[in-house]
């Protein structure tokens, strides 16, 4: 992919501090753009990026009516704590950032984790610092290293910058290949694990995640995505980000929490990464955030009996799904530990049953990934939602 942007337009927008830095790894003024656009820093879009965008955000669009098991959403809203909280900041609408709700909000997730206040970061989503950390720890020589399947949009954001990428296949039921990761790219500027991962829910071991951040090379950083771990009893990775200079930890209130359109994450890390992730815009993005979200996620966080209900009820519903799929004979990939399950269909592509499950059953279910293409991921919804779901199978399969 050859990009033909000059980056005459967008060289005002970087400081000559950050255009020296971006040359000094090996990016040229022509990639200027590029990197403007995916960080949305007001560069002129141009129509690829747009399909990238539109790529990337195809699982959210829910169909109306139907049962929406596509995007890895909660079958419900925020805590009623959390709701009453950000209704109180919506009667403050006209401040922007009333008592100071982002200072509370990093307070309150420090004390919970246990990590200083100064390595906690705010963000509108997990979207942003997961394609600003592809910008700011990628290089056309040191590329992207992932397992596959994964979250997508590190591939995405690696590719446009022309950065290489590097996918590790996965073994169904198991977490990264963290020794075949460091194997396929020794040099890489950022590896990338999602645990529990998306789309297969398996998490990868906190005592891999170490080895791999103990042997890669010093200069790169590590990356943990763990927007699924609160509906998983597995130990998180974030003493890692609490105590080195080369980890970043990344959560999302959009999963367990129930707040996937109010836009709200995290990142945990030491304050000289996050101070190179947002030196592209001055931590504009981090510091202009939705209010009424910030307050409703500062009242969540520390909800940890509602936390442990909802996990439980999830998961109740998940085995409950799988042993009726698997008592059809359906085949369901093992270790999911979040509100997901991967089905193989062996005998029929994975896009070929998600259109009939939606156009026969009006049942919306998730996509697929080419290295398994008669794997489909399924959001974990309702009991009732999934008794729907297993109900349409049930039809389609006859």
């Amino acid at each position: 992919m050859t990009h033909e942007d000059d980056g005459k337009g967008v060289m005002t927008m970087f400081d000559e501090q950050v255009q020296d830095e971006l040359i000094g790894r090996g990016f040229s003024r022509r990639q200027f753009g590029s990197i403007a656009a995916l960080l949305g820093t007001g560069a002129v879009i141009n129509a690829t990026v747009a399909r990238v965008g539109l790529a990337q955000s195809q699982a959210a669009r829910g169909v109306a009516g139907a049962v929406r098991l596509g995007a890895n959403e909660c079958w419900t809203g925020p805590f009623p704590a959390g709701v009453q909280a950000g209704a109180a900041v919506i009667a403050q609408g006209n401040r922007y950032d009333p008592d100071d709700q982002r200072g509370q909000l990093i307070r309150t997730v420090a004390g919970v984790e246990g990590v200083p206040e100064e390595r906690v970061q705010t963000w509108p989503g997990s979207g942003d610092p997961l394609v600003r950390s592809v910008v700011s720890f990628c290089s056309p020589q040191n590329g992207l290293v992932t397992m596959d399947p994964t979250f997508e949009a590190a591939w995405r954001a690696a590719a446009w910058l022309e950065a290489p990428v590097a996918k590790v296949p996965q073994v169904p039921g198991r977490g990264a290949d963290v020794r075949a990761m460091l194997a396929a790219a020794p040099d890489a500027g950022l590896y990338y694990v999602c645990s529990p991962n998306n789309p297969t829910g398996t998490v990868t071991p906190v005592a891999d995640i170490e080895w791999l951040a103990a042997n890669k090379p010093a200069e790169s950083v590590l990356l943990v995505d763990e927007a699924y771990l609160h509906f998983s009893e597995a130990p998180s990775a974030i003493g890692l980000a609490a105590t080195r200079g080369d980890v970043v930890v990344m959560r999302t209130f959009s999963k367990l929490f129930g707040m996937a359109g109010m836009r709200l994450g995290l990142t945990f890390a030491a304050p000289e990464l996050h101070a190179r992730m947002y030196r592209y815009d001055g931590q504009q993005v981090t510091a202009t955030l939705p209010m009424p979200a910030v307050a409703c996620g500062n009242a969540s966080y520390t909800m940890a009996a509602e936390i442990a209900a909802r996990r439980a009820q999830m998961t109740a519903t998940r085995e409950r799904t799988i042993a009726t799929l698997q008592g059809r004979g359906v085949v369901v990939h093992p270790g999911s530990e979040a509100n997901m399950i991967m089905i193989d269909w062996q005998t029929r592509p994975a896009a070929e049953m998600q259109r009939a499950l939606l156009e026969q059953h009006k049942v919306q279910i998730g996509r697929s990934w080419p290295i398994w293409p008669t794997v489909s991921r399924v959001t974990i919804g309702s009991p009732e939602e999934m008794d729907a779901f297993c109900a349409a199978v049930d039809q389609v399969i006859a």
